[in-house]
Protein backbone atom coordinates (compact mmCIF):
# COMPACT_ATOMS: atom_id res chain seq x y z
CA UNK A 1 0.00 0.00 0.00
CA UNK A 2 1.63 3.55 -1.03
CA UNK A 3 2.34 5.64 1.25
CA UNK A 4 0.28 8.66 1.47
CA UNK A 5 2.10 12.16 0.85
CA UNK A 6 5.52 10.82 -0.35
CA UNK A 7 4.95 11.41 -3.86
CA UNK A 8 4.78 15.09 -3.94
CA UNK A 9 3.14 17.82 -6.12
CA UNK A 10 6.07 20.71 -6.84
CA UNK A 11 4.41 23.97 -7.82
CA UNK A 12 5.90 27.07 -7.63
CA UNK A 13 3.96 29.79 -5.38
CA UNK A 14 2.11 27.26 -2.93
CA UNK A 15 1.56 26.38 0.42
CA UNK A 16 2.96 23.08 1.90
CA UNK A 17 2.71 21.80 5.13
CA UNK A 18 5.72 19.23 5.73
CA UNK A 19 6.36 16.63 8.09
CA UNK A 20 8.18 13.79 9.08
CA UNK A 21 9.55 11.48 11.75
CA UNK A 22 12.07 9.50 13.06
CA UNK A 23 12.49 5.77 12.35
CA UNK A 24 10.39 3.40 13.94
CA UNK A 25 9.01 6.64 15.62
CA UNK A 26 12.41 6.73 17.71
CA UNK A 27 12.72 10.38 19.47
CA UNK A 28 14.62 12.96 16.85
CA UNK A 29 15.16 15.54 19.27
CA UNK A 30 16.81 14.04 22.85
CA UNK A 31 17.53 17.30 24.42
CA UNK A 32 17.23 21.58 24.39
CA UNK A 33 20.30 21.02 22.44
CA UNK A 34 19.03 19.14 19.28
CA UNK A 35 16.53 21.44 19.19
CA UNK A 36 18.64 24.20 19.25
CA UNK A 37 20.63 22.73 16.44
CA UNK A 38 17.64 22.37 14.24
CA UNK A 39 16.56 25.71 14.76
CA UNK A 40 19.95 26.71 13.73
CA UNK A 41 19.85 25.60 10.72
CA UNK A 42 16.54 27.20 9.99
CA UNK A 43 18.77 30.40 10.22
CA UNK A 44 21.54 28.62 8.28
CA UNK A 45 19.42 28.31 5.01
CA UNK A 46 17.05 31.28 5.71
CA UNK A 47 18.50 34.23 6.36
CA UNK A 48 18.13 37.32 4.48
CA UNK A 49 22.23 37.52 4.62
CA UNK A 50 23.81 34.03 3.14
CA UNK A 51 26.19 32.37 6.23
CA UNK A 52 30.02 30.91 5.75
CA UNK A 53 30.94 27.75 7.04
CA UNK A 54 34.42 27.60 9.17
CA UNK A 55 36.28 27.22 5.90
CA UNK A 56 34.93 29.79 4.19
CA UNK A 57 32.57 28.70 1.76
CA UNK A 58 29.17 29.56 1.81
CA UNK A 59 26.14 28.11 2.64
CA UNK A 60 23.10 27.44 0.64
CA UNK A 61 20.73 29.91 1.02
CA UNK A 62 16.78 29.89 0.04
CA UNK A 63 15.81 32.90 1.38
CA UNK A 64 14.49 34.39 -1.52
CA UNK A 65 13.10 30.57 -2.98
CA UNK A 66 10.94 29.75 0.27
CA UNK A 67 9.23 31.08 3.33
CA UNK A 68 9.04 29.07 6.38
CA UNK A 69 5.93 30.48 8.12
CA UNK A 70 5.10 27.99 11.07
CA UNK A 71 6.98 25.00 12.85
CA UNK A 72 6.53 22.54 15.52
CA UNK A 73 9.49 20.77 16.70
CA UNK A 74 8.42 16.98 19.13
CA UNK A 75 10.49 14.87 20.01
CA UNK A 76 9.93 12.17 17.52
CA UNK A 77 8.32 14.10 14.82
CA UNK A 78 8.49 17.89 13.30
CA UNK A 79 6.18 19.89 10.85
CA UNK A 80 6.94 22.94 8.93
CA UNK A 81 4.53 25.29 6.94
CA UNK A 82 6.10 27.12 4.10
CA UNK A 83 5.58 29.03 0.96
CA UNK A 84 7.49 28.45 -1.65
CA UNK A 85 8.19 30.68 -4.94
CA UNK A 86 9.67 28.07 -7.03
CA UNK A 87 9.12 24.75 -7.71
CA UNK A 88 12.31 22.84 -6.65
CA UNK A 89 12.77 25.44 -3.00
CA UNK A 90 10.81 22.61 -0.66
CA UNK A 91 12.86 20.14 -2.09
CA UNK A 92 16.39 21.52 -1.85
CA UNK A 93 15.20 23.17 1.49
CA UNK A 94 14.33 19.84 3.31
CA UNK A 95 17.79 17.98 1.63
CA UNK A 96 20.23 19.85 3.34
CA UNK A 97 18.29 20.29 6.21
CA UNK A 98 17.82 16.37 6.25
CA UNK A 99 21.69 15.65 6.02
CA UNK A 100 23.24 18.35 8.15
CA UNK A 101 20.84 17.82 11.31
CA UNK A 102 21.64 13.47 10.82
CA UNK A 103 25.37 14.29 10.55
CA UNK A 104 25.06 16.42 13.59
CA UNK A 105 22.66 14.02 15.02
CA UNK A 106 24.94 10.76 14.03
CA UNK A 107 28.04 12.37 15.36
CA UNK A 108 27.07 13.29 18.24
CA UNK A 109 25.25 10.30 19.68
CA UNK A 110 27.42 7.50 17.38
CA UNK A 111 25.34 6.19 15.75
CA UNK A 112 24.80 5.78 11.92
CA UNK A 113 22.61 5.42 9.12
CA UNK A 114 19.11 7.47 8.14
CA UNK A 115 17.39 9.25 11.30
CA UNK A 116 13.79 10.30 9.72
CA UNK A 117 11.82 7.95 8.56
CA UNK A 118 11.84 7.20 4.70
CA UNK A 119 11.41 10.74 3.05
CA UNK A 120 9.81 13.79 4.21
CA UNK A 121 5.82 13.76 3.01
CA UNK A 122 4.27 17.50 2.40
CA UNK A 123 0.40 18.38 1.25
CA UNK A 124 -0.17 21.26 -0.79
CA UNK A 125 -2.93 23.45 0.88
CA UNK A 126 -4.75 25.37 -1.56
CA UNK A 127 -7.53 26.85 0.36
CA UNK A 128 -7.42 30.07 2.17
CA UNK A 129 -9.74 28.91 5.19
CA UNK A 130 -7.27 26.11 5.42
CA UNK A 131 -4.14 28.21 5.74
CA UNK A 132 -5.22 29.04 9.01
CA UNK A 133 -6.33 25.96 10.07
CA UNK A 134 -2.96 24.55 9.20
CA UNK A 135 -1.21 26.87 11.31
CA UNK A 136 -3.44 26.37 14.26
CA UNK A 137 -3.44 22.84 13.56
CA UNK A 138 0.91 22.73 13.87
CA UNK A 139 0.73 25.60 17.02
CA UNK A 140 -1.51 23.27 18.77
CA UNK A 141 0.20 19.95 18.20
CA UNK A 142 1.99 19.55 21.61
CA UNK A 143 -0.47 18.78 24.61
CA UNK A 144 0.34 21.89 26.40
CA UNK A 145 0.88 24.19 23.97
CA UNK A 146 0.61 27.41 25.31
CA UNK A 147 3.87 26.89 26.94
CA UNK A 148 5.51 24.55 24.64
CA UNK A 149 9.21 25.79 23.63
CA UNK A 150 9.66 24.39 19.80
CA UNK A 151 7.21 25.81 18.21
CA UNK A 152 6.61 29.28 15.81
CA UNK A 153 3.50 30.62 18.77
CA UNK A 154 5.50 32.84 20.08
CA UNK A 155 6.61 34.66 16.68
CA UNK A 156 2.97 35.12 16.59
CA UNK A 157 2.41 36.10 19.67
CA UNK A 158 4.59 38.94 19.40
CA UNK A 159 7.30 37.69 21.81
CA UNK A 160 10.24 36.72 19.58
CA UNK A 161 11.00 38.05 15.91
CA UNK A 162 13.59 36.21 13.51
CA UNK A 163 14.37 36.88 10.15
CA UNK A 164 14.15 33.56 8.75
CA UNK A 165 10.39 32.88 10.25
CA UNK A 166 8.46 34.74 7.87
CA UNK A 167 5.14 35.47 9.44
CA UNK A 168 3.52 38.03 7.17
CA UNK A 169 1.12 36.15 4.52
CA UNK A 170 -0.79 34.47 7.41
CA UNK A 171 -0.67 37.68 9.42
CA UNK A 172 -2.46 39.19 6.69
CA UNK A 173 -5.17 36.68 6.35
CA UNK A 174 -5.45 36.76 9.74
CA UNK A 175 -6.31 40.58 9.98
CA UNK A 176 -6.72 42.87 13.24
CA UNK A 177 -8.17 39.31 14.99
CA UNK A 178 -6.01 38.36 18.33
CA UNK A 179 -3.92 35.22 17.43
CA UNK A 180 -3.97 33.82 21.16
CA UNK A 181 -7.85 33.99 20.87
CA UNK A 182 -7.27 32.34 17.62
CA UNK A 183 -6.17 29.58 18.87
CA UNK A 184 -8.25 29.30 22.13
CA UNK A 185 -12.00 29.56 20.88
CA UNK A 186 -10.63 25.77 19.57
CA UNK A 187 -9.81 24.16 22.79
CA UNK A 188 -13.23 21.98 22.66
CA UNK A 189 -12.55 21.27 19.46
CA UNK A 190 -8.72 19.89 19.55
CA UNK A 191 -10.45 16.14 18.86
CA UNK A 192 -10.64 17.27 15.30
CA UNK A 193 -7.21 18.28 14.95
CA UNK A 194 -5.70 15.10 16.69
CA UNK A 195 -8.40 13.09 13.51
CA UNK A 196 -6.24 16.15 11.27
CA UNK A 197 -3.00 14.65 12.73
CA UNK A 198 -4.27 11.05 11.42
CA UNK A 199 -5.18 12.13 7.94
CA UNK A 200 -2.03 14.15 7.22
CA UNK A 201 0.79 13.03 9.05
CA UNK A 202 0.10 9.75 10.36
CA UNK A 203 2.31 10.43 13.29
Amino acid sequence: MPIRNVEKEYVSDSYYHIYNRGVNKADIFLDRRDYLCFLSLFKRYLSKDTLRRRDHFLYPNFHDQIELLAYCLMPNHFHLFIYQNEPDAMEKLMKSLGVAYAMYFNKRYKRAGPLCQQTYKAVRIIDDGQLLHISRYIHMNPEKYQSYEWTSLPYYLGKQHAEWLRTGRLRELFGDNDYHEFLSEYEDQRAELKILKEELADA
